[in-house]
């Protein structure tokens, strides 16, 4: 038993010193605040067993210097390990105060001890009062750090976890092996073994809570592996929307460190994907420069991982950056492989919407030279009529039909001029070859005469424009659109016709508004659209059915847009809105 004993004290010695070099090089590797206080926690062990191999002879005075030091490790042992467990999850104040004071104090009784009473010598009263204090102390904060690792590791991914409760389980287990072996009665006795055991499996699981093999990693992470794997296999399937991505792989990702939100953010630092990222923490998604790691919260942690073509946040325990190592490293490829496939979604969905617009262009143009071809034909069939009359059969005519026909040639010809300005306006403002040059213009006064010169009827139009507003707007573009509004409003509406202006401190309005019939809903969608007019008007009016169109295209060409709206009782209302100045440049 004796052999069995000492076999195993030699394992134990060099495994708690290899778990100090493990600790001292983790550290050498990471240089946080967690990695210095697990060194400093197993490198005193490590430094115990050292100095365990000197003999504790009571009367060298160097020896014995070497006993208390042997004490001083074991007092300090649990409390560091307890200050590691504090680096993810902080303890209340006075719990910590109590605890370090305690442990100074049994640090200062060690050293006050008249002697440390030799193997197999009876111990004074003193001393025994000592070992009763050190063990309460030992237990406790080994019990109390046992437990914080293993509640904290429920929510863990099963690395995490795992080396959260094998830190914990070793906690116990050198707590349990220490009491075995002060109450041990001889160093060959069958509890002295099971102390022995008990410590090396305490240095078995030390090792693997804060260093395991890969291998023992790759087995703990499987579950995790496998949903990695899915979310991966489902970025290679297509996607039409960033929505579709985000839903197959973010949760998966977060599920690796254990994160309760994940954000992905492209190269300019936009979002381009969330899951479960509450309103309250969309603040926290600036964009850092590098890496990082910031504490939001008790219990949370933000981490800001680069990425090759942008970042990822994730929120997570504090545990995740400390015991999730190589999850960080896989949520940093599955990151940038959702980035890929988001990029991919975007390219898909602007050929998509390109080739939609080129569809629609091309039904535009065909319907535009159709359109075109129709309205010019119709003037021009008109005039080459007239014209052919009058060569062939001029002669005949008297003087009242000779003035008939110049009467309707002139008609027909200022029909086709009209529509080829239209047509040259509509070129222009499609190819952005008009200049918006806004300037102080009196509106009223500018109303009166676009009204005066448009309107069929002047008089029958209200102008409800306060004589004093002056607004930033190009005059041109204010005739095109007015001329075509007040045209309009006494083609298809009735009147009384109203006009009424007013400027804000960010846009100028300007409304026109009949007291006809109004437009009927279903064709409303395409009011604007070029050569629309619906049966109604078409049956009651002529006209080309550009106007409104390129009323629409110069408010747009300003920066501002034009609305339509029933007015009421009935009628029509058409708003200009355009922005001021100021905050046109703004955009």
């Amino acid at each position: 038993m004796h052999g069995a004993v000492q076999v195993f004290r030699y394992l134990n010695i060099g495994g708690y010193i290899a778990l100090a070099g493990v600790a001292v090089l983790l550290y050498g590797r990471r240089r946080d605040l967690g990695a210095m206080r697990a060194a400093a926690a197993f490198g005193s062990l490590g430094l115990l067993e050292l100095l365990g191999l000197i003999p504790n002879d009571p009367g060298n005075l160097a020896e014995r210097a070497v006993g208390r030091l042997d004490v001083i490790l074991l007092v300090l042992f649990p409390f560091l390990l307890f200050r590691f467990t504090t680096t993810f999850r902080p303890a209340r104040r006075d719990l910590g105060t109590t605890l370090f004071g305690l442990t100074g104090v049994l640090v200062v009784w060690t050293l006050a001890l008249p002697r440390v009473p030799a193997s197999g010598e009876s111990w004074p009263w003193w001393f025994a009062a000592f070992v009763l204090v050190f063990l309460v102390h030992w237990s406790a904060l080994s019990v109390l750090s046992a437990v914080r690792l293993a509640t904290a590791g429920r929510r863990q991914p099963s690395v995490a976890r795992s080396r959260m409760r094998m830190l914990s389980f070793a906690s116990a287990a050198i707590t349990v092996a220490i009491i075995l072996v002060v109450f041990s009665t001889s160093s060959g006795s069958v509890v002295a073994l099971a102390a022995q055991i008990l410590a090396l499996s305490a240095v078995v699981s030390f090792y693997l809570g804060l260093s395991p093999p890969q291998l023992v990693r790759m087995a703990w992470r499987l579950p995790e592996q496998t949903r990695v794997q899915i979310a991966i296999a489902s970025l290679l399937e297509f996607a039409e929307t960033p929505e579709e991505v985000v839903g197959r792989v973010l949760e998966p990702a977060a599920r690796l460190v254990g994160a309760r939100a994940i954000a992905i953010r492209d190269a300019e630092g936009t979002v381009v994907g969330a899951w479960n990222v509450p309103e309250d923490l969309w603040g926290r998604l600036t964009r850092r420069s590098g890496d990082g790691t910031e504490v939001v919260a008790p219990g949370a942690t933000k981490l800001d991982l680069d990425l090759a073509r942008g970042s990822i946040v994730v929120w997570a325990s504090p545990y995740a950056p400390f015991f999730g190592e190589d999850e960080l490293g896989l949520l940093r490829t599955l990151g940038s492989l959702t980035g890929v496939a988001l990029d991919r979604v975007r390219l898909f969905q602007a050929e998509h919407e390109a080739r939609l617009e080129l569809e629609r262009a091309n039904e535009v143009k065909a319907s535009f030279v159709a359109l075109a071809a129709h309205e010019l034909r119709t003037p021009m069939t008109t005039i080459h009529g007239f014209v052919t009359t009058l060569h062939h059969l001029g002669h005949r005519l008297d003087d009242g039909q000779r003035e008939q026909l110049r009467e309707a040639l002139l008609q027909q010809t200022q029909r086709m001029a009209s529509l080829i300005e239209q047509l040259l306006d509509l070129s222009r403002l499609d190819a952005e070859a008009i200049q918006i040059e806004p300037q102080p213009v009196p509106v009223r006064s500018h109303v009166e005469e676009v009204v005066a010169a448009s309107a069929r009827d002047p008089g029958a139009v209200d102008v409800e424009v306060a004589s004093e507003l002056v607004a930033m707007i190009d005059r041109n573009a204010l005739d095109r659109i007015l001329s075509n509004l007040v045209s309009n409003a006494f083609r298809y509406g009735q009147p009384p016709v109203t006009v009424r202006a007013e400027q804000s401190d960010r846009h100028f309005r300007l409304t026109v508004e009949d007291s006809g019939e109004g437009v009927s809903p279903e064709f409303v969608p395409d009011l604007f659209e070029r050569f629309s007019r619906s049966d109604d008007s078409r049956a009651q009016a002529g006209g080309t059915g550009l106007g409104l169109a390129i009323a629409r295209s110069y408010a747009r060409a300003h920066g501002g847009d034009l609305l339509y709206e029933d007015a009421e009782p009935h009628g029509a209302r058409f708003r200009l809105v355009i922005p001021t100045e100021q905050e046109a440049l703004s955009r």
